[in-house]
């Protein structure tokens, strides 16, 4: 599961990014924007995705947390490792088809990217920040069952729990509502941005159905083959019995 979804953690960061550049100055020189509003939300989001405080003193951006949390766990980073190396030497908004259902789902998120700001807000808003909550819940809630009788395999995933508990915190309590104030923001009383809006909210929905989808077969391909790890029935459960949605 995290070989694939890391990538969703790290394509992310890339659509708020894009929010930040057009809804505040990130060029010299630095010029002020006429919608503070926008851009105070904006940076509030980018504090925590970007250098988040996971502990006193200790600041990482969410998708180096999760790189820890695959580590924990024996995760595979090749993909995602090879992926980042190869753009800090070539940056790039295209991928490698090897990917699969990652690649598909990328390649729709940095298309919703370039799209105007009230678009790429829509896509933000519905298709990452108002169902995470729920959908790690449910994550967690799995995870924890499966190792509460195991302090030691508990002991192994503390940062993917962690990970997983804090965006059902910040995205449920903050994030979630400081993005829906974003969208009122910048569709106001425009019906034209309310319907595009609209389109690409769908858009970025049925990308992360489809990428669930994906990863739902590499599971159960996994599983066919054997390779559920000794004490753990999370991976075949969430497959087979309870898809995440």
């Amino acid at each position: 599961f995290m070989k694939y979804h890391v990538f969703a953690v790290w394509d992310f960061m890339s659509l708020l990014k894009s929010l930040q550049r057009s809804l505040t100055c990130v060029s010299l020189p630095w010029l002020p924007r006429a919608n503070t509003r926008a851009a105070r939300f904006i940076n509030e989001i980018v504090l925590a995705e970007e250098s988040d405080e996971i502990a006193p003193g200790q600041y990482l951006s969410h998708f180096e947390l999760y790189l820890k949390a695959m580590d924990e766990v024996g995760a595979d980073r090749t993909p995602i490792t090879s992926l980042v190396k190869s753009l800090e030497q070539k940056p790039s908004t295209t991928f490698d088809a090897n990917l699969g259902g990652a690649w598909s789902f990328m390649a729709t998120t940095f298309d919703l990217a370039l799209r105007p700001a009230h678009e790429t807000a829509a896509a933000f808003l519905f298709g990452r920040e108002d169902v995470i909550p729920s959908m790690f819940k449910k994550i967690l809630d799995e995870v924890a069952e499966d190792y509460s009788l195991d302090a030691e395999s508990e002991a192994t995933c503390v940062n993917f729990q962690r990970y997983l508990a804090r965006h059902i915190e910040i995205d449920g309590e903050q994030h979630g509502p400081l993005a829906r104030q974003l969208l009122t923001e910048l569709c106001g009383h425009d019906d034209a941005k309310w319907k595009s809006a609209t389109e690409a909210a769908l858009i970025s929905i049925e990308a992360r159905l489809e990428f669930w989808d994906f990863i739902s077969r590499e599971l159960s391909a996994a599983a066919a083959r054997g390779l559920n790890m000794p004490g753990s029935s999370f991976s075949e459960r969430a497959t087979l019995d309870t898809p995440i949605d």
